[in-house]
């Protein structure tokens, strides 16, 4: 993936300061609700979509909200981080696609393989899966920013009723997972709060991780471009990048 042709000038450090703290602050929010999950998924279910808004709690938590707080809060969630990311994309280029690279250990090779194609399904992917990473290789690709707005915008509330729809048709088995986690509610809240402290600590000592990166964002992203530029320096000249379409050949 490559910067296109226009060149955007790179922020300076207060500018990644204002989308760095805010990303810090909402990987938090998703910790403090993942680890208290089992105790917020019944009682508190509009709070529990408001740090975390992942799959799996709209799922649980759909039909004990009324579709305007539901589609509401749901919404402004999940497109909280999305111009974060789409913004850090798109003022560094390749230099923010190696550093979400390097952040994402478990999802590194999936990240390249999105990376090969992404030129020739940004939108499909944009509305279909506007993860985080998703958003920054739109920013990275320069895809247009009404363009962006338009398919991530539509893409989420597709998602949110899709999973409403899923929760009416499973509502019983939805049921069913509610009472076990309401009869079972200390020793999951422990269980999840032990996860979370252990995937934080295993973040920690590694060095990588969403939060890791993004608390470290300026000097990653520092190291990610001398990489880039260092990549392109020892690429032989004239050579075709793959995924790039080749030169036009002259009519035999």
């Amino acid at each position: 993936m490559h910067r296109p042709p226009t060149e955007r000038p790179t922020p300076g450090r207060y500018t990644l300061a204002l989308l760095a703290a805010p990303l810090v602050v909402l990987v938090i929010m998703s910790y403090i609700g993942d680890a208290l999950a089992p105790t917020l998924v019944d009682r508190h279910p509009l709070l529990l979509i408001a740090l975390n808004a992942r799959n799996r709690n709209l799922a649980l938590t759909t039909n004990l909200l009324d579709p305007l707080p539901y589609y509401v809060v749901g919404t402004l969630r999940l497109l909280a981080s999305d111009p974060l990311f789409y913004l850090l994309g798109w003022y560094y280029g390749d230099a923010a696609v190696k550093w979400a690279e390097r952040n994402t250990r478990t999802f590194g090779d999936l990240l390249r393989m999105v990376e090969k194609y992404f030129a020739k399904l940004a939108v499909p992917l944009v509305f279909a899966a506007p993860n985080n990473f998703i958003c920054l290789f739109a920013g990275a690709a320069g895809m247009r920013p009404v363009v962006f707005f338009a398919a991530n915008i539509s893409g989420t509330i597709a998602r949110l009723w899709v999973i409403r729809q899923l929760g009416n048709v499973f509502s019983e088995p939805i049921d069913w997972i509610l009472d076990l986690i309401a009869q079972y509610r200390m020793p999951l809240l422990v269980l999840s709060v032990v996860v979370v402290a252990l995937t934080i600590l295993s973040e920690y000592r590694s060095g990588r991780g969403e939060l890791e990166g993004l608390t470290h964002l300026e000097a990653e992203l520092e190291e990610a471009s001398r990489e880039v530029e260092a990549d392109a320096e020892s690429a032989p000249s004239g050579s075709v990048d793959e995924g790039d379409e080749p030169p036009d050949r002259p009519p035999a």
